[in-house]
């Protein structure tokens, strides 16, 4: 399967950040995230993995109680159920990979 960024579901989620539904199945995700700076990811958890990669731009990422900064290249890992969040320090792009695929993002 081929899937085209122009045709991807986009959503404004408030607050500076969007939103675009890459590519899914049941099994996995890609989601393109992009935040204005000063933006929030605010504090979550959720049963699925993640992985999350700075495509450009700094983010400030916690999980649990430990917060490191990351730049474009950079990437984490979330496991299930662990709480996390990000700050946007300028404006940046993220890009998540979740698995299996977050059918809450389709509602």
């Amino acid at each position: 399967m081929l899937c085209f960024n122009k045709d991807a579901i986009f959503k404004d989620l408030g607050g500076g950040v969007t939103r675009k539904i890459i590519a899914y199945d049941e099994g996995m995700m890609v989601c393109e995230l992009t935040f204005k700076k000063g933006a929030v990811g605010a504090p979550h958890h959720h049963p699925h993995e993640q992985i999350g990669y700075v495509i450009s731009g700094s983010f400030e990422v916690t999980e649990g109680e430990e917060t490191k900064v990351l730049k474009a290249g950079d990437c984490y890992l979330v496991k299930p159920d662990s709480v996390h969040g990000v700050k946007a320090l300028e404006d940046s792009k993220l890009l998540d990979v979740f698995t299996p695929m977050r059918k809450d993002f389709l509602a």
